[in-house]
């Protein structure tokens, strides 16, 4: 059976900054979880909940590692979306993250099962702006400071836009003047 996993990125909230992490996409999770070794390494900081949660792995058994008992909030991106999310934070497991079917079902993406592409193509609006890896750039301030300034370079070509359409309707207009001798 064919594993899907798509490369997401993870924004730790108290630092802002940013890793690249290969995430399963599994719809027999009833969670999005997150390994505790994976957090541990990566600086996650965890938030403890209030009471433990069991959780049964999927062959019906009691997790070894023991109940959930911390979660993490992130930023998660992919391919133009993102969101704020509490991740569940379990031992024993073989993923770094899993993204399960609460992801699955408010993204809804098109999956071809044969060769693991994974497309966003049916999101809520409320998805969020477009993340890509960096090249040579670290943290998210230099990804932010990249969008600001496509985000500049739009609105300058619209400005552009608007101001061409208004010469060209002045110009119909002294066209239509002229021909109406107006």
């Amino acid at each position: 059976m064919r594993e899907v996993t798509i490369k997401i990125g993870l924004e730790r909230l108290d630092t802002q900054e940013g890793i690249t992490v290969e995430a399963l996409l599994d719809s027999g999770a009833t969670g999005l979880v997150m390994s505790s070794e994976f957090a541990r390494k990566k600086g996650f900081k965890l938030k403890k909940l209030e009471r433990p949660m069991q959780v049964r792995n999927v062959d019906g058994f009691f997790n070894r590692e023991g109940p959930i008992e911390n979660t993490v909030e992130v930023n998660v991106y992919y391919k133009g979306h993102v969101e704020r999310t509490e991740i569940d934070v379990i031992g024993g497991q073989k993923w770094g993250v899993i993204l399960g079917m609460p992801w699955l079902e408010c993204h809804n993406p098109e999956i071809d099962w044969k060769t693991g592409e994974v497309k966003m193509t049916r999101c809520p609006e409320e998805c969020g702006r477009q993340w890509r890896p960096v090249q040579g750039k670290s943290g998210w301030e230099k990804q932010k400071e990249e969008e600001e300034r496509e985000e500049a370079g739009k609105r300058r070509k619209e400005k552009e836009k608007k101001k061409t359409r208004k010469k060209g309707k002045t110009m119909e207009v002294k066209k239509v003047a002229e021909e109406w001798e107006i």
